[in-house]
């Protein structure tokens, strides 16, 4: 399986595929917590959240590809220090995988790829009311791991 990943700030192309399909991965997040559809107000549109990450130098947007096709998407966030809590490197703030292409291994070879470029200390959440995701995230790193 020729599933890669790649620095989306390296291609204006890779930002507009993000961009294109940014509203299906909030679509998929809104019956597990009913918030994300409400998003509209001056600084929380999907643009301005997007730029956000592009502009950010503690993240790290990726464009996840199937044999060279764009089919996912993910941002790792630097953590910032906080005290009385473990030390932790990385965030998985953001994981998308296209839902034509769920089911297929891509988004558990992505997710190794990216734990495996960013070495540390991960922090990875889920809604716990997303079955999938839950199952998802503990299989994936359960093995990475």
């Amino acid at each position: 399986m020729s599933v890669s990943v790649r620095d989306a700030r390296a291609s204006d192309s890779d930002r507009l595929w993000i961009q294109s399909v940014y509203r299906d991965y909030l679509d998929d997040l809104a019956p597990d917590t009913g918030v994300f559809p409400a998003l509209g107000e001056v600084g929380h549109r999907e643009p301005d959240q997007i730029m956000r990450w592009f502009g950010d130098p503690n993240a790290f947007p990726l464009v996840i590809l199937k044999a060279a096709e764009p089919v996912g998407f993910a941002m790792v966030a630097r953590a910032a220090p906080s005290a009385g809590t473990p030390r932790v490197d990385y965030r998985m703030a953001e994981f998308f995988i296209a839902r034509t292409r769920r089911r297929l291994g891509i988004g558990a070879t992505a997710v190794q790829l990216i734990l495996s470029r960013f070495a540390g200390r991960w922090e990875i959440t889920e809604y716990l009311r997303n079955a999938g995701a839950v199952s998802f995230w503990r299989r994936v790193v359960a093995s990475y791991t």
